[in-house]
């Protein structure tokens, strides 16, 4: 890195901060170490202002999405995309809520899953020939998603009406009917025990992967509250950490404080000055937190995401105590801890509880 630096510094182009910033990055989909690691010392010291990577990352998202609507299709889910940017630059002006590039590009998923079902199942390759029968098919293939789905087709079909691109909105009168309980998978008794020796014993396991799944397994912990969690959150007297938004320390368990030490000594041996205690090969120049991308395939060696393991927490901890004290200690909106309720929930995703029918 120092090389290459010296180079930049050599050459007859400009050299102020923001300028050798700008040189610096790599064309692509990652800016390299040296942009990032001078971004973050420029930034850190008042001497540049923070590149576009970002944004850049976030256009080749919404592209991709794009360019996998089949052809005939496409013109009008582009326009939808460019009419969604719009409407976040006057949200940003107005200070109101813009959408985030994750709301925008799930929306544009969701319509490349639509316009793809229309192509490939349904024969049609126009948009005004969409009816309601195609829009009830679409979303009985995810009925867990279907809230969000219809969502997002009511906004992208009156988008298109107002373009006189249809004529009705399919979408419009359908009911976000679902379940009302918790409907995802979680793990039986036997599995917890093997994931729990995986974690504590596997000396081949990763640190990474083994601090984010005993906080979930046991401590009901998402993946952004592990990948943000810095140095400063940790007591080692008291053996507590800080997680996410919750009121309270939270006391950490002989084992969990094993796994947390073990991926502390990973991050000692990097000899990185990055703050939070899971950092990767990407972020031990700067000072962030590890990507989105890379917290979500941690746990992919074990074969359980992050997800269910941290549901399967919650409804025990909701079953065996009174969810509104679960919710004041995760900091949790009351009514959030309420779908993990046993009598809201299929009593077959319940391993825990045998019901018996008189």
């Amino acid at each position: 890195m120092i090389t290459s630096l010296g180079r930049l510094l050599l050459d007859e182009q400009l050299n102020h901060p923001q300028a050798l910033l700008e040189r610096s990055r790599r064309s692509g989909r990652s800016m390299g170490s040296l942009a990032r690691a001078l971004e973050t010392f420029f930034t850190g010291h008042g001497m540049a202002m923070a590149t576009d990577q970002a944004e850049r990352l976030a256009a080749g998202r919404r592209q991709r999405r794009i360019d996998a609507v089949p052809e005939t299709l496409r013109p009008t889910v582009d326009a939808f995309a460019d009419f969604m940017m719009r409407s976040r630059e006057r949200a940003r002006r107005a200070g109101t809520r813009p959408r985030s590039d994750g709301t925008i590009e799930a929306a544009l998923a969701i319509m490349r899953d639509l316009a793809r079902f229309l192509a490939g199942e349904r024969g049609k390759q126009d948009w005004a020939l969409t009816d309601v029968h195609d829009i009830e098919a679409f979303l009985a293939g995810s009925p867990q998603a279907r809230k969000r789905r219809l969502v997002v087709l009511g906004q992208f079909f009156r988008f298109a009406r107002s373009r006189k691109i249809v004529l009705v909105d399919p979408s419009r009168g359908l009911a976000s009917q679902g379940p009302s309980g918790f409907t995802g998978a979680t793990l039986t008794l036997d599995q917890q025990r093997v994931l729990f020796h995986r974690w504590t014993t596997g000396p081949a396991v990763h640190p990474h992967e083994a601090l984010l799944g005993m906080l979930a397994l046991l401590h009901g912990a998402s993946s952004r509250e592990v990948k943000m969690l810095q140095t400063a959150d940790l007591d080692p007297h008291a053996r507590t950490t800080r997680l996410g938004d919750r009121p309270h320390p939270v006391p950490l368990d002989p084992a969990s404080w094993a796994v947390l030490e073990r991926c502390l000594a990973h991050r000692e041996a990097q000899r990185t000055d990055n703050p939070h205690v899971m950092v990767t090969r990407q972020t031990k120049s700067g000072r962030g937190p590890a990507s989105t991308a890379y917290v979500s395939h941690v746990l992919d060696a074990c074969g359980f995401p992050p997800r269910m393991i941290r549901c399967t927490r919650l409804l025990d901890l909701v079953n065996t105590m009174d969810p509104k004290l679960v919710a004041a200690a995760f900091g949790m909106d009351p009514e959030a801890t309420m779908i993990y309720l046993s009598d809201r929930v299929d009593e077959t995703r319940l391993s825990e509880w045998e019901t018996t029918k008189d």
